[in-house]
């Protein structure tokens, strides 16, 4: 199944995104709305992608450049975990281990199917320092190999003007943590 947005939800999520952008200038200084743009309309399955964050409550917003490549990079900038995405455990595997009450979903299968990627450790901090996240919430995050072997899945969020990254076992799961996601296009 191809993962495109039609012309109208395409256009309105550009205004949400342009609208975002203006309001939060200090995410990413130096760059343009409109080079952003063109490269959003190049590339639809992008799009797509930056409206299944948005409508689970990501509040995409453009926070970098990577001069290397020449892509814009997006992260998920809600003051909180987003709603949408939250009450999941950690990776497929962690879902099939639960015996009983299982969550309807993982953070890894539901970025896969947004065409996204969990933030890693090093972003989340990127990220904290554009703002407050996670004040109240918290976020998995990528999980090193080595950790998620052991049964392990590492978590991330702002406390006491601190970022703390602890661990959980990777089938629990909270109605007060989600995931955030990255995005190049």
């Amino acid at each position: 199944m191809k993962k495109e947005l039609s012309p109208k939800p395409s256009e309105e999520l550009l205004k949400i995104l342009k609208a975002r952008f203006e309001k939060n200038m200090n995410r990413h200084k130096g760059l343009e709305w409109a080079k952003i743009r063109a490269k959003l309309e190049a590339n639809n399955e992008k799009l797509w992608s930056l409206n299944e964050m948005e409508i689970s409550g990501g509040e995409p917003d453009v926070v970098a450049l990577d001069n290397k490549t020449g892509e814009f990079i997006f992260y998920d900038c809600s003051a909180e975990s987003p709603k949408g995405r939250r009450s999941i455990c950690y990776d497929h595997e962690a879902l099939e281990a639960r015996k009983e009450h299982k969550p309807q979903n993982s953070a890894i299968e539901m970025a896969a199917d947004m065409g996204i990627e969990l933030l890693t450790e090093e972003q989340y901090r990127e990220l904290q320092k554009l703002g407050t996240f996670d004040s109240k919430t918290s976020s998995w995050i990528k999980t090193p190999a080595a950790i998620r072997k052991l049964g392990g899945a590492i978590f991330a969020d702002f406390r006491f003007g601190t970022v703390f990254v602890y661990h959980n076992g990777a089938e629990s799961y909270y109605a007060g943590r989600g995931f955030r996601g990255s995005l190049r296009v």
